[in-house]
Order: C-alpha cells, then structure tokens, then sequence
C-alpha cells in the first residue's frame, strides 16, 4: 500500500523549497522531510481506502480487496499517518504548521472527494506546490521566495495527473501532448530563465555565514556559473525522463503506453526538484536531490507500474 519507489520523489519537495529560500538544509529541513512522507503515506493507503469498491471489480489483488489489510486497518492507518505528519510539521515551527495543514486537507480531499472529479488534477498540483511550500516554511527565509519553484512544480504535476486519468482505459492523445508541451516549455524555464531567477535578500549576518559550495545564498562578487550550467543539465535530465514515454504515448495513447507515460512522468519529479534547487543556486541541495532518482528506478524496477502510479 505504500508504494516505496514513489517515496523518493517526497524529500525533494522540501529541500528544493528550502533552497528557493536561500536557507541551508537544518534539523527543520528534515522535520518538513519528515511531515511530507508522512502525509503522502497517508494519502497513498487514504486512495486504496477510498478506492476499496473499485478495486475489488478491478484489482482484486491489492491488498484490501484481496483480504490481506482491514478497511478499518487502512483508515486507522491514514489517520495516524496524518497526525504524525502534522506533528512533525508544528515542531519545525508555526509557519510550517500553518502550510502543513492545507497541505493535510487537500490530500484527505483528493482522496476522498475530488479524484474523480474535473478538479482532481488540480487538488494534486496544489499538494505537490504545497508541500514545496512547507520546506520552505520550516527554513528562516521568506516562503514568499519559493512560490515561482511551487508553481513549476504544480503545474508538472497537473499534467503528469491529467495523463494518469486514462492509464486504466486508454483513450485520447490530447492529454499526453498536452504533457509533452508542457515538459517542454518548463524546461525552457529551467534552462534559458536561470540567469534571470534572483535569490531573495538576507540580511547580511546570513549572507556571511553561507560556506563556499553550500546551498546558501550566493555572494553578489560570485559567479554563479556552476549553478547555471547544473541547472541547464538537470532540466534536460527531466526533459529526456518525461518526453520520450509521453510521446510513446502520444503515438499510440494504449493503457500500458500510458502508465509508462505516467511513470516517467513521476520519475521526472526528482530531476525537476533538483533543476530547481540549482536554478536557486544551491549546488549542493541540487545534487542531493538529483542522487535520489537512481535509487527511485532501482526500487521501481522490483514494482509494477500500478504501485507507482500517481494516482
């Protein structure tokens, strides 16, 4: 119920919100990583819980239907899940407290009301942007910063969602074009807008104390070329992860052409994440990021297609 390959995609949002901000990842950084799993977790056995009637005609396998987990089980679980993930959240501070809540409702609403709704894949889209948000919330910098890497992220997400619609069924091909122009015009924005991105203003004890080589706000008299150069390589790696199975897709919009779409496009989240904690100048965040895509394929290559689907 878990689904472990999609968790790799979690820690990302939080340290590349962390790094919109001009913060160096801390102890809240990882309490935010921490309240992010926690709540995806809660979502993931929240869907097979709310999904329970639908998977029984169509997937007697998963774990509810096929008798291995309680629905009670299930439910209990989310919600401890939830409060954890809550928890974790008030204790990296009030501001994180106060994205992690909205961030809570919209998952528990996702699942429980809008996923078969038109307004589903938006749901989806503002609990990836949030849950940027809320790294950014736990650092010291100002949230205010990270809402244009929120957006980025969000609006990956609405498409990748939008796809996953039809990875059942199959259906039409305007969905995963739409997908693939969307790929490309992010990376677009990740490539060709880095120079223009500008790193929010601390005061200057906090300028000082950022190390050489760490994600912290870069000195006006450093060249940021390293960051520049990082973030154009990472945007293709998200490029070349996402566009291929989309237009596999788009050719021929079958239901196993269209998971594979829907997976890449989740595989493409890390790479994103890690394009953009450099396109905010952090090396360092950027790279740690980017190493947890290697691990997410290893864990993915034991897993069907059906565990790691978004929805």
């Amino acid at each position: 119920m878990l689904r472990l390959p999609a968790l790799f995609t979690v820690p990302g949002d939080a340290l590349a919100g962390a790094a919109a901000t001009g913060a160096r990842p801390g102890h809240r950084t990882l309490l935010a990583i921490g309240s992010s799993l926690c709540l995806y977790q809660a979502g993931m056995v929240l869907n097979d819980w709310a999904d329970r009637a639908e998977d029984a005609e169509e997937r007697p396998h998963r774990p509810i239907p096929s008798g291995r987990i309680r629905p009670s089980a299930a439910l209990t679980a989310a919600c401890a899940l939830t409060g954890a993930g809550l928890a974790l959240a008030a204790a990296a501070g009030r501001p994180a407290l106060a994205v992690a809540t909205p961030l809570a409702a919209t998952v528990w609403a996702y699942d429980v009301t809008l996923k078969h709704t038109p307004a589903g894949p938006a749901a989806m889209a503002a609990a990836r942007g949030l849950d940027l948000l809320l790294g950014a919330a736990a650092g010291a910098g100002p949230v205010r910063a990270a809402l244009p890497s929120a957006a980025l992220l969000s609006t990956h997400t609405l498409a990748v969602t939008a796809v996953s619609r039809q990875e059942t069924r199959g259906g039409s091909s305007l969905r995963p074009l739409a997908a693939l122009a969307t790929t490309g015009m992010l990376t677009g924005l990740l490539t060709g807008l880095v120079g223009a991105h500008r790193r929010p203003r601390l005061p200057a004890g906090r300028r000082a104390a950022a190390a050489p080589g760490l994600p912290g706000p870069t000195p006006a008299h450093r060249p940021r070329h390293l960051t520049d150069h990082l973030a154009t390589a990472l945007g293709a790696a998200y490029a070349a992860t996402a566009a291929r199975p989309y237009l596999h897709a788009v050719l021929n919009p079958s239901p196993p052409l269209t998971r594979r779409a829907v997976g890449g496009g989740i595989r493409a989240t890390v790479p994103l994440q890690a394009a953009l904690a450099a396109r905010s100048g952090s090396a360092v965040t950027s790279l740690l990021v980017a190493a947890l895509a290697p691990a997410g394929r290893r864990f993915a290559g034991r897993t069907s297609m059906r565990q790691v689907s978004i929805t």
